[in-house]
């Protein structure tokens, strides 16, 4: 029972990180076009954070739960070494200011110590192509979608005065950057709901037909919110000026195409990268003025950390049930 307490403690260690280190993906943006003091912007998306328990079913949390392994395969150890993995990378990442995703980071910690209990028939392979998956459709469906709000803003303001458009653009994107931290705290929360409430089952606390328990879903949604209060600030920067620069109207795009994307794929209980997806809005705004708008040198190696991310955290995952798995 005690390691029990000591996973859900990890999870929610993990939850607190995940804000941490993805508050730059809700913030970059509205901090870059100067619309919110930093402080202020992560008091905001925190806010947003939390409320989304108000909006959101968790079908997300359900996939996570069993969608990926298989639950009969997953115990204390299993969850343990997943954790460990997912932590790791989410910091070292942090670390190098590289926006990598926590959804896949926990996706492949528990692929790699299923597979080690168990072997490779423990996956539930069909869930997993399907979250791999979007590690293309997610930050394309963000760069289409903000090229196309980019293109209808740009024809509507088209007869405005640069200083009219800012200043309405400045009170949209709070709206946008409210919308896009909803859509944050609706999916990511949601994943580590999904693995207390596996522990709860493998320890005979739960049953699977149990729904998800109201203080699974408050501390969760807490422990995300807290973590984008401290703010993940190495990446910021990245997010925000590096991949291109951004004026209040293209942020109000970019935050406006991740909230839809991230809105639909909650809805399906698909857990996507909010990473992935504000990124490829940012590079979607800044196509719009031109390929050369965009800083592809850097753009490329997000793209290899995204790619990274599932194999190196699953490989640290089993490494880490492994050893689990000898000392208790």
């Amino acid at each position: 029972m005690e390691f029990l307490y000591i996973v859900i403690g990890m999870v929610l260690i993990f939850d607190f990180i995940n804000g941490f280190h993805d508050s730059a993906n809700s913030i970059a943006t509205v901090v870059s076009t100067k619309v919110l003091s930093p402080f202020t912007a992560v008091a905001f998306a925190a806010f947003f954070n939390f409320v989304a328990y108000l909006f959101f079913s968790l079908k997300v949390a359900t996939t996570i739960g069993k969608g990926v392994v298989n639950p009969e395969v997953i115990n204390l150890n299993v969850i343990a070494a997943a954790l460990f993995a997912a932590i790791v990378w989410n910091l070292l990442t942090w670390w190098w200011g590289f926006p990598s995703s926590s959804s896949h980071t926990l996706v492949g910690g528990l692929v790699g110590a299923a597979v080690a209990k168990a072997g490779f028939g423990s996956v539930v392979v069909g869930g997993v192509v399907k979250i791999v998956a979007f590690i293309i459709i997610a930050p394309v469906l963000g760069m289409v979608i903000s090229f196309l709000i980019s293109a209808i803003v740009l024809n509507i303001s088209k007869n405005f005065s640069p200083t009219t458009i800012d200043k309405h653009f400045r009170r949209l994107q709070l709206l946008s950057a409210a919308a896009f931290s909803l859509g944050h705290g609706g999916n990511d929360a949601q994943k580590s709901m999904g693995i207390i409430w596996v522990a709860l089952i493998v320890t005979g606390q739960a049953s699977q037909q149990d729904p998800i328990a109201g203080w699974i879903v408050l501390s969760c949604y807490s422990a995300i919110a807290f973590g984008t209060l401290f703010g993940g600030w190495r990446i910021v920067k990245t997010m925000g000026q590096r991949i291109t620069k951004l004026k209040p109207f293209e942020g109000f795009c970019a935050e406006s195409a991740g909230a839809l994307t991230l809105f639909g794929a909650t809805e399906l209980g698909i857990p996507v990268s909010t990473t992935h997806t504000i990124t490829g809005a940012i590079i979607g705004v800044g196509a719009s003025k031109g390929a050369s708008a965009v800083k592809w040198g850097v753009t490329t190696k997000i793209f290899y950390s995204w790619i990274l991310t599932i194999p190196i955290s699953a490989a640290i995952g089993a490494a880490a049930f492994y050893i689990l798995n000898a000392i208790l």
